[in-house]
């Protein structure tokens, strides 16, 4: 059995194991319960910057820490789904959804964590529905959070009773930039504010340090913060890199603005009366709150300055942009690039139709070889976005389970779309070209009328894919489609019937080409047919 006496640095160390678990555990249930909705605002979020804060605020609320949230925001960024002056806005909310957290660890419910996760742990087990197990464990995870500050604070009373560390103490206290950096470093290290910050409270309420040391930890926690972003930037692109360092110069330019006015702020709070941990979680959501007036007027100016510091950078080779095999364990978020990056390969696959028709106008190999090279660039897209989602199926709730599995399947119908051009409408193009042959006057007029046809519904199905309200336009315009293509063989084979020679020579390749475009434009609207039925 551990003796609290001389094992204090167990239960410091046990105390925050456990509210860094309890965290990690809250944040990833209420994800799941969220994280349809999550993706769905994060997709669509407006140029509004009041929009963005609350974003911000509520994002920091479900992930239980400012540095995951911003680190969120950086894949965000990167994936181009919100721009930087909107990221900006976000910033500043997750600051101040941060302080809810320290908020709620001022009070005194450690005497509630124990009971919390023993009535959550039966309710997990005996819950049926995800949704209810995920609340159970949301609950087990607050009740974690709460034992780990107990012990925390427990251990806090054996520092302040050591002679050794007692002079560590005065030592800080005499040089507050030992506080600052030591601050920083154990943020950087736990990766939470909330544990750094909830610690410094423990340590005041021992007077083991002063309400102006705590005042030095809250400083240096808002900035060691920052560290979990800029680790997750180092291998993004420049709008990451943007994301990452806005946060850094936000937080950082705060603490030199409030550093000096530190006294007198401390001198404001202690005008109430209340304990000295609810003063430390007033004194931090004040400062972000203070800070996020001050800086909101400037959010564009802010955003001007970082991009200069951070322009872009020559193009790279081409890869994927928007999913990483290492990063973004965020179900929400993982969901949100690989969107992004079937959107990219749509894009190219409607390219490829627009452009298939140019196989048969010319006999150019710069047409010929530009489609092999898209089709292996979808082909590679594929691959590593399909390999990215079935990464994180298995991490997901139900719900998000079944939305990766259409994600796959809509993106491998675009990837056989491409190889359909790549390799049949292609085969006929060069057989044509081989040959020297021509197609009549009315035929070559109806494979252009079919070929517009297919890029309309091809981009319907496509924008489909996005909005289901529009599956039932994009499956009627594939049934005209149908249509059109059942007139015109008719056609074509009452011209043969004419004896037109034209005609005569070019039938395979005519009938064999509207087929392709049929097929296409089948494939790319069968999410929409999966959809209808499961609306």
């Amino acid at each position: 059995m551990i003796n609290t006496e001389n094992s204090f640095f167990i239960l410091l160390v046990s105390g925050v194991a456990l509210f860094l678990y309890g965290m990690s555990i809250t944040s990833s249930s209420l994800e799941k319960l969220m994280a349809g909705k999550i993706t769905s605002l994060l997709n669509h979020l407006s140029q509004s910057k009041i929009l963005a804060i609350l974003t911000g605020v509520g994002l920091t609320t479900l992930m239980q820490s400012s540095g995951a949230a911003t680190s969120m925001l950086v894949g965000l960024g990167s994936a181009r789904v919100i721009n930087l002056r909107q990221v900006m806005g976000v910033i500043i909310g997750t600051a101040i959804g941060t302080t809810l957290t320290v908020q709620l660890i001022s009070f005194d419910l450690t005497q509630y964590a124990l009971p919390v996760f023993a009535i959550s742990f039966a309710f997990y087990f005996k819950a049926k529905k995800t949704v209810f197990r995920n609340l159970a464990l949301a609950c087990m995870g607050f009740g974690l959070l709460f034992l780990g500050l107990k012990l925390v604070s427990t251990a806090s009373h054996h520092f302040a009773e050591n002679p050794m560390l007692t002079e560590f103490f005065q030592s800080v206290r005499d040089n507050p930039g030992y506080s600052l950096m030591i601050s920083i470093v154990f943020c950087a290290f736990v990766q939470s504010s909330a544990i750094t910050i909830g610690l410094a409270m423990s340590l005041a309420a021992v007077k083991a340090i002063t309400f102006y040391d705590a005042m030095i930890w809250v400083y240096g926690a808002n900035i060691g913060t920052t560290s979990v972003a800029l680790i997750s930037a180092a291998g993004g692109n420049y709008i990451g890199r943007q994301v990452a360092w806005a946060h850094f110069f936000y937080k950082t330019i705060s603490v030199v603005i409030f550093y000096p006015f530190t006294q007198l702020f401390i001198d404001f709070l202690m005008t109430f009366d209340s304990t000295v941990e609810r003063s430390i979680a007033n004194a931090h959501l004040i400062f972000n709150i203070i800070s996020a007036i001050l800086f909101y007027p400037f959010i564009d100016k802010g955003a001007q300055w970082i991009e200069k510091m951070f322009p872009k950078a020559a193009s790279e080779e081409f890869g994927t942009e928007f999913v990483n095999m290492n990063n973004y364990q965020s179900s929400a978020l993982a969901v949100s690039y690989a969107n992004r990056e079937i959107m990219r390969t749509a894009d190219i696959v409607i390219g490829m139709i627009k452009d298939s028709i140019k196989l048969f106008e010319t006999n150019d190999p710069k047409v010929f070889d530009s489609i092999k090279d898209r089709d292996n660039k979808v082909d590679f897209l594929y691959r590593e976005t399909k390999m990215f989602l079935l990464d994180h199926a298995n991490k997901s709730s139900t719900v998000v389970h079944q939305n990766i599995m259409n994600m796959i399947m809509f993106l491998s119908d675009a990837e056989r779309a491409a190889d359909a051009i790549d390799i049949n409408i292609l085969a006929l193009a060069i057989k044509k070209n081989a040959l020297k042959l021509e197609f009549s006057g009315e035929g070559w007029a109806e494979i252009r009328e079919m070929h517009e046809q297919v890029v309309k519904v091809a981009a319907m199905a496509v924008n489909a894919y996005q909005n289901r309200e529009l599956c039932e336009e994009a499956i009627q315009l594939k049934r005209d489609l149908a249509k059109l293509e059942i007139s015109l063989r008719e056609n074509h084979i009452s011209r043969l019937n004419r004896g037109l020679n034209t005609s005569i020579n070019t039938s395979s390749i005519h009938l064999d080409l509207l087929s392709e475009y049929r097929r296409i434009a089948s494939l790319l609207c069968n999410h929409a047919y999966n959809q209808r039925t499961h609306k």
